[in-house]
């Protein structure tokens, strides 16, 4: 008995210690979600506003532009996956990781090659332990991302963008990433990002409005040179942010699920523990009895 209560006493402590770290990083995501909503916010407007602009030199433009013409035929597809560089964040990044695979897969069916490009350290940990093949790599800035980051990814995408899929380059480019929807919600969301195919528009279409004529200095083709690179820039930051929003909020979940655990834990090793010392204690009575019983017969 006296070594079965020591067990129990040992889980409620384990359980207790488990407890504090859970709490104090569910405070610490709590601490770092609001920091996170607001990049989001921030930066939401100026990537819609971006998009719009590139939207209607693409649209009001006959300019045959690259970066926004369809090629005749698709070779090699790129798949950019947003993952985080640490863990404890319940399916965050499971269900990303599964969701850049099922687009991979799609493609594949359409006779497309594909070219990861991975971000967080567990995407690169996941396609190293399955020996997948990865074109680049960034990782060490999920939790707060800076612009500086998000450039790197740009120029890498454009660049092979740029080249082509028969010059082992890219033809189109599709980003994978979590969405930050709630504090109990994230969703992975799958965005094309190249060649450009984004009209967006507030409600909607009315096809008896008057839609405003636009004139490019000094031409469309120019404008798209300078725009394009900034709606790639501001699309891949936003993606980046929206990532580390999201997990943030997993986290903060996650831990809060374990805190929970914990004190469940806690609560039936406590009962458990009691039981054992009441059984131990009627044990000791009864032999206390026992030998008094025995004392008085022996006389």
């Amino acid at each position: 008995m006296g070594a079965q209560l020591r067990v129990y006493k040992q889980k409620i402590s384990s359980a207790q210690t488990t407890k504090k770290i859970t709490k104090a990083m569910e405070l610490i995501a709590a601490s770092r979600i609001q920091k996170a909503m607001a990049r989001v916010k921030a930066s939401t407007p100026f990537a819609r506003a971006v998009t719009r602009a590139v939207s209607a030199v693409a649209t009001h433009s006959n300019v045959q532009h690259p970066l926004t013409q369809e090629p005749e035929v698709i070779r090699r597809s790129a798949v950019v996956i947003f993952t985080s560089d640490r863990g404890l964040a319940g399916a965050f990044n499971s269900q990303v990781l599964r969701e850049g695979l099922e687009l991979a897969e799609l493609l594949r069916s359409q006779g497309k090659e594909i070219a990861f490009y991975l971000v967080g350290r567990k995407a690169v940990g996941y396609f190293q332990f399955r020996k997948l093949a990865s074109i680049a790599q960034w990782t060490g800035d999920t939790d707060t991302p800076q612009f500086r980051t998000a450039e790197e990814i740009s120029s890498e995408l454009l660049e092979a963008f740029g080249r082509g899929g028969e010059n082992d380059g890219v033809d189109e480019i599709n980003l994978v990433y979590n969405r930050f929807v709630s504090m109990m919600t994230q969703t992975p969301e799958t965005l094309r990002l190249l060649p450009l195919e984004i009209v967006e528009s507030e409600g909607d279409v009315d096809d008896h409005a008057v839609y405003p004529l636009y004139e490019f200095e000094p031409d469309a083709e120019t404008v798209l040179d300078s725009l394009l690179p900034v709606y790639v820039q501001s699309r891949v930051f936003n993606a980046l942010l929206q990532s580390s929003a999201a997990k943030h909020a997993a986290t903060q979940k996650a831990m809060k699920s374990a805190s929970d655990n914990a004190d469940k834990l806690i609560t039936d090793y406590t009962r458990l523990r009691n039981n054992a010392r009441q059984a131990e204690i009627t044990q000791q009575i009864a032999e206390i009895v026992g030998g008094a019983d025995a004392l008085s017969s022996a006389k």
